[in-house]
């Protein structure tokens, strides 16, 4: 959380979800970044949600000290994506409990891109709620390690193979 407009808040996101937060009178505002844990067959109300749950209070309730109030707090929610096919989708979950979230709290959800095959690099500055995402193709790979090193010349001596 911050007041001040010269901080920005980077991240990377694949099934997590990024819920921006502000209040754009009190000029305050913070970010959560979560991944809920835990199996499908949870019940919505399962002890992952509980932790979700705090996570966002916690936030709230931090801006709120800052001066926020909350009829004038704004959202906005990055993330969620199905990044590995075949496996259970945790990014629909996680992007599912914080509309829900928000939407119970009566906090108005103004921008954002949510869920979709492809993880995103995303800058938010609290103050101003300017947000800068760059999508990360989904065949993207990570670069190649680097050669090993090459084997050290001996200095002398010989050697006798058999």
């Amino acid at each position: 959380m911050t007041d001040d407009p010269d901080v920005f808040v980077t991240t990377l996101l694949g099934s997590c979800v990024a819920a921006c937060i502000r209040d754009p009178v009190a000029r305050v505002g913070g970010m959560n970044h979560f991944l809920l844990p835990g199996s499908e067959a949870r019940s919505r109300n399962s002890e992952a949600e509980r932790y979700g749950v705090h996570l966002m209070e916690l936030l709230v309730n931090g801006l709120l000290q800052r001066g926020a109030r909350r009829d004038r707090l704004e959202a906005k929610l990055f993330g969620g994506a199905r990044t590995i096919e075949g496996l259970s989708d945790i990014g629909a979950r996680n992007a599912a409990f914080a509309e829900r979230f928000l939407q119970n709290e009566e906090i108005a959800v103004v921008g954002g891109s949510l869920r979709g095959d492809c993880g995103r690099r995303l800058q938010f500055w609290p103050v101003s709620g300017r947000v800068r995402q760059a999508i990360m193709s989904a065949d993207k790979t990570f670069l190649p390690p680097p050669p090993p090193p090459a084997p050290r010349q001996s200095d002398g001596g010989e050697v006798e193979f058999f």
